[in-house]
Parts: C-alpha cells; structure tokens; sequence
C-alpha cells in the first residue's frame, strides 16, 4: 500500500533531524518544512505533531516550533525502558516471527556485519531503523510495537549525535546482528542475551559522551 503524504513527510523530517540537518535547538516553521520537503501544510502539519509526541520537537503556542536538545538524562532514563521492554520484544519475536521474516532477520543481520566491517555509517543508520521496525512487526504486540515507534528516533539521534567521537560502529553493528541472528534462528534465549549486551554497550556508550562533555 503506498504511503500516505503525511507519511512521506514525516519519513523526511524525522530524517532530517535524526541526521542533524534541523539541528538541535533550531526554530523551525511549517513554511520553511514545506519548501525543504515539497509537501503541502496538511501533511508536514500532520508529520509535525507526530514528531512533537516523540519528543524531536516542541510546537510551542503562537511561538512557533524548535526542534529539542539532545539529553543525556533522557537518553539513560530511555534505557531502562528498553532494556526492559526490547528484551520482552526480541523474546516474543523469536517465538512468532515468520518464516519469511526469518529470513528477512538473516538478511539484516547480513548486513549489519557487512556494515561493521566497512565502516558503513548510512547503511548501518538505515539497517537500525529496518531492525526495529521488524522487531515491533514480528512480537505481534502492538503495544509494544508503538512503544518502540515511540522512542526509535530519539535513540537514532543520540547515536548519530556522538557514535564518531565515543561509539564505535563496528561494535554497534555487529551487537545489533547477533540479535537479529538469535530471532531469526527461533532462540528467545538467546535472543535476549544478545539483546542485554546491545542495552550494556549503549548504556556504556551513553555514560561516555557525558565524559566528552565534561572534558
């Protein structure tokens, strides 16, 4: 089924401030949005308040918008949540997935190790967000789906943010293919242990750029 406008738009500009292009703290104006992305006002205004309750932006009162700070407080108040919640996702994924979607985890895991291995920066940003949309497909729990869509960008964000001065991508990829390796193989066990080292690296991670910002 073809996107909706709306959608397309929000798929723009959620890439566009996951990727810093609209840089944090920027004030921003549907005006501007519509010339940036070529969609109408209805669209980019429907894509707007999506990306408001996420928390990329805020739509403040005859004041106008301003896309949000990055925060590290957010972000490690952001993972205790998902080193709950992701753990429940990738065990209930293992159990239900498909077997088409089997194979589609075998090809992103694929993927993400290529990607670690090249040092492939874009791959590896457009194969995270293919990850978890699969992940939230393959639970069928819809609940925990949205959850995940809820939070997904903001996380991409931070990574994107900081990964070239404290990350290290070769270690984000290849933790993110075990996971994927794990559900497709039908392991819940093992999919959560691969996950709980992903949530350890990123939580590791996370604690580093607040070093970065104090030196």
């Amino acid at each position: 089924m073809p996107e909706s406008q709306a959608e397309q738009a929000y798929e723009k500009l959620e890439e566009l401030i996951v990727t810093l292009q609209l840089a944090p703290g920027a004030s921003i104006s549907e005006g501007e949005l519509c010339e940036r992305t070529g969609f109408g006002r209805t669209p980019v205004r429907e894509a707007l308040q999506r990306l408001s309750q996420q928390r990329l932006i805020n739509i403040l009162p005859r004041r106008g918008m301003v896309v949000t700070e990055i925060n590290v407080e957010t972000q490690l108040s952001l993972l205790e949540l998902r080193r709950e919640l992701e753990g429940f996702m990738v065990r209930l994924a293992a159990r239900r997935r498909t077997r088409e979607e089997a194979y589609a985890f075998g090809e992103i895991a694929s993927d993400m190790e290529r990607a670690a291995v090249e040092g492939d920066e874009e791959g590896f940003m457009v194969l995270d967000k293919a990850f978890n949309t699969l992940v939230g497909t393959a639970c069928r729990n819809n609940f925990a789906r949205s959850s995940m869509e809820q939070w997904n960008p903001l996380s991409r964000r931070f990574w994107f943010r900081h990964h070239r001065r404290v990350g290290d991508l070769e270690r984000m990829a290849t933790l993110h293919a075990e996971v994927a390796w794990a559900i497709g193989a039908g392991d819940p066990a093992a999919a959560e242990r691969a996950n709980e080292a992903l949530m350890g690296y990123l939580a590791g991670f996370t604690r580093a750029t607040l070093e970065e910002v104090d030196g």
